[in-house]
């Protein structure tokens, strides 16, 4: 079996043109699927606990989110003094927000779509199937697959 390197990592190089290949992808799109959440809402493990953040003051960017942390994150916290190599640990205690933006699903059906071609691209430029419950999209696949094993079968 031959890989090869794409600009998505290494795939199995693939036996037929992408014009004879058939995506069954499912799909939860972050912009449509999700929402912004807050610690309590997915029990965040930072929130619970309270977390420890530990920055080389001495870098640009350490010195930045230092400030930010100091000055900006309205959030408690406890600070060490600088250690020999410039570094500081803040401690935020639980019950509060982190600094993670925390994604919730939304109760919202998957997207399920049938694409004409693979990775490398739809040489025929085919729109691409929507099916509207998942039980359609399974039976599309599943007969898919028959009408390959069938063919194989062939010769």
């Amino acid at each position: 079996m031959q890989t090869i390197w794409t600009p998505q990592g290494q795939r199995i190089a693939p036996s037929l043109p992408a014009g004879a290949m058939k995506t069954y992808g499912i799909a939860a799109p972050r912009s449509t699927h999700w929402r912004p959440a807050t610690c309590a809402e997915v029990e965040c493990l930072a929130w619970r606990r309270g977390w420890r953040t530990i920055i080389n003051v001495r870098t640009e960017f350490g010195a930045r989110q230092a400030y930010y942390i100091r000055m900006h994150s309205g959030r408690a916290f406890t600070a060490s003094e600088p250690d020999a190599e410039g570094m500081v640990t803040f401690v935020f205690p639980a019950g509060q927000t982190c600094f993670t933006e925390h994604p919730k699903r939304l109760e919202r059906e998957e997207i399920y779509v049938v694409r004409d071609g693979d990775w490398r691209g739809n040489p025929r430029g085919t729109t691409a199937v929507r099916h509207k419950r998942a039980a359609d999209w399974v039976d599309d696949f599943a007969n898919h697959q028959d009408r390959l094993a069938t063919r194989l079968g062939q010769g």
